[in-house]
């Protein structure tokens, strides 16, 4: 495209510049998604549950306005290729929630614990992105396809929401969607504790435009480049595996969208935790803690290339774009972590 820099390369520097928002929203404004299921189950607040309503809705009105505009054609975007495979969402939502719970933080939550400097949180990313790469293209890559198998979407009947209403309500999918984000954020703020905490309000917008400027970014790179590159938006699952790889093998590769994006949320995260003071090195000291983070890890690994995504990649990026899978794959992550924080808080020991 241009010749100070590649497609590739821009790319990445859009995941970066998102990943940098993402991580900010983690350290500045708390927004996590094991803590906001884990404050509405225990803590009886549903604030950072709010907050992560007000990051798909603002994702969801700047995706469409950019679908509706022509910026982003929806048929180019990664979760529309292919064909919804219900059973892939629910039990890859489920072993996700699971492992998440497991471990204490999904793959986000880890690089901005990373970021702050908890050494803990580099286990699970590194095993997480190992475990991710051996369900894509490792030993266990057949068997995942056999049993989920990906079907090529057809472009007349895209697996979008919105998609699908803009015959029955004789409106474009473009404003079908910003509608459908109007209306979730309206009901959001309506709750007086959120009203109450703008903060929480602003970091919450801002996680949903870095998943508007990763479909924009990515659509105008592939729509001015010359590379066929693929046309997405943050998650972290597959990309940590990527980010792996580009360190080892750099020489030989071209980085990515999704390797932009993971340094972004380290970057994002460790400037935060500097502004908060909260930078300190941690280790864990407990060898049971240990395995029990890197077997959620693992799961967590699995699940989200099983959902197609992560609770970022399915509960922002293919929610911003009304992707079937979006709202069935994050009520299983939710389901998923409820039956892992039960598990290790009680110990499913039943009442008498």
């Amino acid at each position: 495209m241009y010749d100070w820099i590649s497609d590739a390369n821009l790319a990445a520097l859009i995941g970066l510049v998102g990943g940098v928002m993402l991580g900010l929203a983690a350290r500045l404004g708390r927004f996590c998604t094991l803590g906001a299921i884990e404050d509405t189950l225990y803590a009886g607040s549903s604030l950072r549950l709010r907050m992560w309503g007000i990051a798909i809705g603002v994702a969801m009105i700047g995706t469409h306005m950019l679908i509706g505009s022509g910026l982003l054609p929806a048929d180019d975007a990664l979760y529309l290729r292919l064909e919804w495979n219900p059973l892939a969402s629910i039990i890859g939502g489920l072993l996700f929630g699971y492992g998440m719970a497991l471990s204490g933080n999904c793959g986000f939550g880890a690089l901005a614990r990373l970021g702050g400097g908890d050494l803990r949180a580099f286990v699970i990313v590194m095993v997480m992105g190992l475990a991710a790469y051996v369900a894509i293209s490792g030993p266990l890559a057949a068997l995942r396809v056999a049993l989920f198998p990906e079907t090529p979407a057809d472009p007349s009947a895209l697996p979008s929401i919105s998609a699908a209403l803009e015959n029955i309500v004789g409106l474009s999918s473009g404003a079908v969607g910003v509608i459908i984000g109007v209306i979730l954020v309206t009901a959001m703020l309506l709750n007086q504790d959120l009203r109450k905490s703008p903060s929480t309000i602003v970091w919450g917008a801002v996680a949903g435009l870095a998943i508007v400027i990763g479909w924009g970014g990515t659509a105008w790179v592939l729509g001015n480049g010359f590379s066929a590159i693929p046309v997405e938006s943050h998650t972290f699952s597959a990309p940590l595996g990527d980010t792996l790889i580009y360190l080892m093998t750099s020489s030989g590769t071209e980085l990515n969208f999704g390797v932009g994006s993971v340094v972004g949320v380290l970057a994002g995260a460790f400037i935060g935790s500097l502004f908060k003071g909260h930078f300190r090195w941690e280790a864990c000291e407990d060898p049971r803690e240990l395995k029990r983070q890197m077997a959620g890890a693992a799961i967590m690994g699995f699940g989200a290339v099983i959902a197609f995504g992560c609770s970022i990649g399915q509960g922002l990026s293919a929610f911003a774009i009304l992707y079937y899978g979006a709202p069935v794959t994050f009520l299983a992550i939710v389901a998923g972590a409820a039956i892992g924080l039960r598990q290790l808080i009680s110990g499913f020991v039943v009442a008498e």
